[in-house]
């Protein structure tokens, strides 16, 4: 999981402060899109097409995560159906008929990359991916991701599921704040079922 975190922070490029005006040379970075911001007071310390709008795949799992934390029951237990399952890609290992709670989907999101997990929740919470998409598009302008749109709750491609550098410290700033989701991401592994 220290690794997943790691790869998470440069990801969205969050550091604490740290001057970089006094560096005579300019930051290399291969990446389309970029920024580097002090999570003390969200100076942009340093940007490259930091609103591109650009697909945001497993990324998308944070937004879908503190969704599911933010339920007034993340305990709730729930039965998974074919429909939840049906889904391409990673996976936590679900199968119709498992009993799963809220909050071990959001295990099964951040340590596994479950798409499962992902469109369970959006199921459970929206009633359907086009339900919960609408959830999720609704968290994001009261965050403030102007230049984000979702469609899928895992982040599977989609020609309208984009989002931004900028928009994704954003997303992630929020989340980090949530007690249990930084209890999560510190985590190795879990069981889940």
């Amino acid at each position: 999981m220290k690794k997943k975190l790691f790869s998470l922070a440069l990801t969205f490029f969050i550091v604490y402060c740290i001057p970089l005006n006094s560096y005579s040379y300019e930051l290399g970075v291969s990446a389309k899109s970029a920024v580097l911001m002090c999570v003390n007071n969200g100076e942009v310390l340093f940007s490259k097409n930091e609103n591109k709008m650009l697909p945001m795949a497993s990324t998308t799992k944070i937004m879908t995560s503190l969704i599911a934390l933010e339920a007034a029951t993340p305990q709730r237990e729930i039965t998974v159906t074919n429909d939840m399952v049906s889904v391409e890609g990673t996976s936590m290992g679900l199968k119709p008929g498992d009993s799963v709670s809220l909050l071990e989907l959001v295990y099964g999101m951040m340590l596994q990359s479950g798409n499962d997990a992902a469109n369970t929740v959006a199921y459970v919470l929206g009633g359907s991916p086009e339900g919960f998409s609408c959830i999720m598009n609704e968290r994001a302008a009261e965050i403030g991701m102007n230049n984000s749109n979702f469609v899928t709750a895992s982040g599977l491609d989609e020609k309208n599921h984009y989002s931004t550098a900028y928009d994704l410290y954003l997303i992630f700033n929020k989340a980090i704040q949530h007690e249990l989701f930084r209890e999560i991401i510190h985590m190795e592994s879990y069981n889940t079922i």
